[in-house]
């Protein structure tokens, strides 16, 4: 959970440095802290994210993704905050050295993957699924469909403000929204082995505290 706050916080200061710190008037910072609440992330932690914006003594994060190989031939692409990219850098080619994998020029496994929005909202009921798809592709979604009691819509990185806002004026509950990698490559299998090998790999990135997000075109099973 500290690790989703510690995450969720960083972006949250991102976004109140490049759009203001008015939730009314900066939406991807509206829509963070509304996934921040979601994530039960206390309101002091996300009142202090966005403070951190405007605060001189406090170190500017600058988002870094980093790309390589890890063992059996599987893409990586890590995204980071950073507030020193020399520390950042050293430590992703040091856990991809330590695995036998390696770091990555730029670019090189980038194009293996889509950036896409993505938002959960809270179901309403009696909610027609294949009719809210057909509107919302107008807004630039891709795919549309429920889960549990969510409903999960997919579209192009460029439609995160056209589908937030169609959201927000049709008065649906926002639980999430934000952005993910896609791989549109096939993924890979491979033996339980050799997966638990590249699941060591993961965890040493996931556990780096500059490590936003994890990205792979391995087949989990």
């Amino acid at each position: 959970m500290s690790r989703v706050f510690t995450r969720l916080g960083k972006e949250i200061t991102i976004a109140a440095k490049a759009g203001g710190t008015d939730p009314d008037g900066n939406p991807r910072l509206r829509t963070l802290i509304q996934t921040a609440k979601s994530e039960n992330m206390p309101k002091d932690n996300i009142e202090r994210a966005i403070k951190r914006a405007v605060e001189k003594e406090h170190s500017d994060y600058k988002e870094m993704v980093y790309e390589g190989y890890g063992p059996h031939g599987i893409a990586f692409l890590i995204e980071t905050a950073t507030d020193n990219p020399t520390r950042t850098v050293a430590n992703i080619r040091s856990y991809f050295n330590k695995c036998g994998g390696s770091l990555g020029t730029s670019g090189s496994v980038d194009f293996m993957f889509e950036r896409k929005c993505v938002f959960k909202v809270k179901a309403k009921e009696g909610i027609d699924i294949e009719e809210l798809e057909l509107e919302l592709i107008d807004y630039g979604a891709e795919e549309v469909f429920q889960e549990d009691e969510a409903i999960v819509i997919y579209g192009s990185f460029e439609s995160f403000g056209n589908i937030q806002k169609y959201l927000e004026d049709n008065g649906f509950e926002l639980i999430s929204g934000g952005f993910e990698r896609i791989p549109n490559v096939e993924l890979k299998r491979l033996s339980a082995e050799d997966q638990a090998e590249l699941e060591k790999l993961i965890e040493r990135f996931e556990n780096d505290d500059d490590v936003q997000n994890v990205y792979h075109t391995m087949l989990l099973e």
